[in-house]
């Protein structure tokens, strides 16, 4: 069975992490098919969003586990080469991806999988869904950028909790911590997920990619650092069609008609 499912819309792309019987969790060829996906989604200039979700009663448990096995007497695994080699590319990946990405939460986001949802743009969740930092249970720490989002996203406290506790969290207090953009009722996440990436679609992507490539700069920027990259950035969204067309359709009073293009 396919490990990942990619359906083309209209502007848009859906991947769908496909390994229901094991509420979609990671191995080596999910890992592969995801970021081939991805690397799809970006280098398609007819793609202007991606929405990301899970099949089945889960979104992603993470890391495989039953991958980790291993005889008593064999080598413990190295797994910070997996970390390097499959986990890290991948939040890059999301991370860098000029487009806006949309991850719709369904069910249980385990380990890593809380992580890639965070590394996504915009997060939304069925009001069934959890979020569950399980790496202390295993002796692990969080990998896949939690150390890195959960104090930026809910303050230090509560990452700290949450990480070395490793207790099941809400989707509804995931949303009012501020991990997360919203919750929906749980039937109406598909519908309320593919609105949203067909709305992205139809936006100046351009634009929109300026956007993320600012508030992730704003991690490590001073304020004056910041402060001249939104001039940069703004200079040269300013050149676009797309900011003609806004003021425009402003002016006129219409719905703009965006190219997405730079």
């Amino acid at each position: 069975m396919t490990t990942v499912l990619v359906e083309r819309h209209p502007g848009w792309l859906s991947i769908t992490l496909n390994r229901p019987e094991r509420l979609n969790s990671l191995n080596d060829e999910m890992h592969a098919a995801l970021r081939a996906a991805l690397t799809e989604a970006r280098e398609d200039s007819s793609c202007r969003a991606v929405l990301l979700t899970g099949s089945g009663r889960g979104f992603c448990a993470g890391q495989d586990l039953s991958e980790r096995l291993r005889a008593p007497d064999a080598a413990a695994p190295d797994l910070g080469h997996t970390v390097e080699t499959f986990y890290n590319p991948l939040i890059r990946q999301l991370r860098s991806l000029p487009k806006p990405i949309v991850c719709a939460v369904n069910g249980v986001a385990a380990g890593a999988g809380v992580n890639i949802a965070l590394a996504c743009d915009i997060v939304i969740a069925g009001k069934g869904a959890r979020f569950v930092l399980s790496f202390a249970k295993l002796g692990l720490i969080p990998d896949s950028g939690g150390t890195y989002h959960l104090p930026r996203l809910v303050g230090e406290a509560r990452a700290r909790g949450l990480a070395l506790l490793g207790e099941p969290l809400s989707a509804e207090t995931a949303a009012d911590w501020g991990l997360i953009w919203k919750t929906v009722e749980d039937e109406n996440l598909h519908e309320e997920a593919f609105s949203l990436a067909k709305h992205l679609s139809e936006q100046p992507t351009f634009g929109l990619g300026q956007i993320k490539s600012a508030l992730n700069a704003s991690s490590h920027n001073t304020l004056d650092q910041q402060l001249d990259l939104e001039r940069d950035l703004m200079r040269r969204a300013g050149q676009t069609d797309d900011y003609a067309e806004g003021v425009a359709a402003f002016i006129e009073k219409r719905k703009p008609h965006f190219s997405g293009l730079g």
